[in-house]
């Protein structure tokens, strides 16, 4: 803060909520956090007060959302082990986001929390012997920094994953579902914009995410013996092959 800039653009859950621990002044740009509200970030979406802004990370159906998907590529799935940063906040949010929808598609949950890579693969083992036929990974820092280790162990456990980036499809990941990233940090420069020209970040309503992608890599699937429907294929932004 000794440079004393005139806003702070946080990405994700603990860069914002460090950054609004740190000042109460300067003006917060939170970028890809999930559920602002319930994290204390701010007081509503329509009106934030105090000094944080932004753009949530999810929509209200995005993570049942996923789980449908996956079910669509993968129909035969009935058992999802969720990979999750434990350390993270949002790991609670997702995993009482996923709750009802598991119960809905009638897809039963096994989490699997982490906080050290060395973690990961004994997580992903383990849900696996508690009868886990497919996998969702948790949108978050840790899992977005460590895709290419999770998309390898995924692989060789010969399972279906969702992802949360495209970036994790393009390793060899089966699919993705998440809200566009470039247009989130776009969409993150007009409000810097808005609050440099005077406006007060506590008057500027979050942004819930409109532009969301789906990714599916058709050599994954063919390698895991999964015929994507047509329907499905035709939904999808990228078809890797």
């Amino acid at each position: 803060m000794q440079l004393h800039p005139a806003v702070l653009v946080a990405g994700a859950a603990p860069a914002s909520l460090a950054a609004k621990r740190a000042t109460s002044t300067i003006s917060i740009i939170s970028v890809y956090t999930a559920d602002p509200v319930g994290l204390g970030l701010v007081a509503s979406l329509a009106r934030p007060g105090a000094n944080v802004t932004g753009l949530s990370a999810l929509a209200s159906d995005y993570v049942a959302k996923s789980l449908e998907l996956l079910k669509d590529a993968a129909p035969r799935t009935s058992r999802m082990g969720v990979l999750g940063h434990a350390a993270n906040p949002t790991y609670a949010i997702y995993g009482r986001e996923l709750e009802p929808a598991g119960r809905a598609l009638g897809i039963a949950l096994h989490f699997g929390p982490v906080n050290a890579l060395a973690d990961v693969e004994a997580a992903l083992s383990a849900m696996k012997r508690r009868g886990a036929d497919g996998f969702l990974v948790m949108h978050q820092p840790f899992t977005w920094v460590h895709r290419e280790h999770i998309v390898n162990i995924v692989a060789r456990l010969r399972l279906p994953a969702m992802y949360g980036s495209q970036e994790a499809v393009e390793l060899g990941g089966l699919i993705s579902y998440a809200a566009s990233v470039p247009d989130v940090f776009r969409r993150a420069a007009v409000f810097v914009d808005k609050i440099l020209k005077g406006a007060k970040p506590g008057d500027l309503p979050i942004e819930q995410p409109t532009k969301f992608e789906l990714v599916i890599n058709l050599k994954t699937a063919k390698a895991l013996g999964l015929t994507i429907p047509q329907s499905l294929l035709q939904r999808a932004d990228q078809v890797i092959e």
